[in-house]
């Protein structure tokens, strides 16, 4: 196991070494080539044959992902952030998180034809602090060597100067790097987001990849021209992003209402945790701490009733959600916490589905 352990720190080491190799700016400080420029050629309808630059990654993004985030945001690091990747066609994958009412993030790769070619798209963004912001970066390089694998993706309109993302993968691990110039504010881009997450779950996207014989190389959207014109690939409101939220297909929304009768006096400063796995955390009546990587979305909501949470842009599937009370602040379960005593509530969410699920918090954890 020792020499397992170290065999992988080498790897990613040696990745880490390879992405800064990429990294490397040109003299005019930015990260790319200029933007390319639509020619409008006759580009063949995609099939199996198509070449599909970083097509791969699509492979590889499949599971439930947990680590560590280092962030400049507002919002800034916190010890784990857990991302559920499915696919949600046969040439697109998904993952909506959400920290709160305010500050949310949906993240999605697919196919589009860009620069007279098929290229991976990576789309990034969400609710900060209840502004959206929305970016569009397009793959630029691809390293595929053995076990690692480097797929760098860039703003089409900036090349690189104004966001880009470096996402890399050894065995089970995957490091994703975004980078941003914080609005035009700096010359050059310094690190939005660094993080480096393990492969917890691959079971639970299983039924998704089976429903679309995922991955095909299909044809999500055609972004010939959407650029042209702007000064950046990035959206502040739904009505101008190319491909909203809204349009992105095979996901529901699951409506959790929460209903909380012990502690019989609540403090509206204390926060509610609202889990939702893929698997039962508590088989049998009992806590099984491994249970913990089939965790799919989480949120922190005010405890004052009553309180809920709707969890959109889901995907479809079987889930469990418990509930805690967090009384001592820890965004844990901890002794003098309060749940529901009908614990793991499952229901199903089916595509485009909207089920409504009530979770009773009235249980002291001894």
């Amino acid at each position: 196991m020792k020499r397992k352990s170290l065999l992988r720190n080498a790897m990613i080491m040696g990745l880490m070494a390879m992405t800064l190799v990429y990294c490397k700016k040109d003299d005019d400080g930015s990260t790319t080539e200029p933007p390319p420029v639509n020619t409008g050629c006759t580009l063949p309808s995609i099939s199996s044959s198509s070449t599909v630059e970083g097509y791969n990654i699509l492979s590889v993004l499949p599971g439930i992902w947990n680590g560590p985030v280092t962030s400049s945001t507002p919002l800034g690091g916190y010890p784990e952030w857990i991302v559920d990747f499915r696919p949600n066609s046969a040439s697109q994958i998904s993952a909506k998180n959400e920290l709160d009412s305010l500050n949310d993030i949906f993240m999605s790769f697919f196919i589009a034809k860009y620069d007279c070619s098929y290229k991976m798209v990576f789309r990034n963004g969400g609710g900060f602090a209840g502004s959206v912001r929305n970016s569009y970066m397009i793959i630029d390089s691809v390293s595929e060597v053995g076990g690692l694998s480097f797929y760098r993706f860039v703003d089409p309109v900036s090349g690189g100067k104004r966001v880009y993302a470096d996402i890399t993968f050894v065995q089970d691990s995957l490091i994703m790097h975004v980078y941003t110039n914080q609005y035009n504010t700096l010359s050059d881009p310094v690190t939005h987001m660094l993080w480096t997450a393990s492969s917890r779950d691959t079971t639970s996207a299983q039924n998704a990849i089976s429903t679309f014989a995922y991955p095909q190389k299909q044809l999500t959207k055609d972004f010939t021209t959407t650029f042209d014109g702007l000064s950046e690939a990035v959206f502040y409101s739904a009505n101008d992003d190319p491909y909203p939220e809204t349009d992105q297909p095979y996901l529901g929304t699951s409506n959790v209402n929460i209903i909380i009768t012990n502690p019989v006096t609540i403090d509206p400063l204390k926060k509610v945790l609202i889990i939702i796995t893929t698997q039962p955390l508590l088989p049998g009546n009992m806590f099984d701490i491994a249970n913990l990587k089939y965790r799919s979305r989480y949120v922190f909501v005010g405890a004052a009733t009553p309180t809920g949470y709707n969890f959109n842009y889901m995907h479809p599937g079987d889930y469990y959600i418990n509930a805690i009370y967090d009384s001592n602040g820890d965004y844990n379960f901890s002794s003098g916490d309060y749940m529901n005593s009908s614990f793991d509530v499952p229901f199903t969410l089916t595509d485009s589905g909207s089920p409504n699920v009530s979770v009773t918090i009235n249980f002291l954890i001894p």
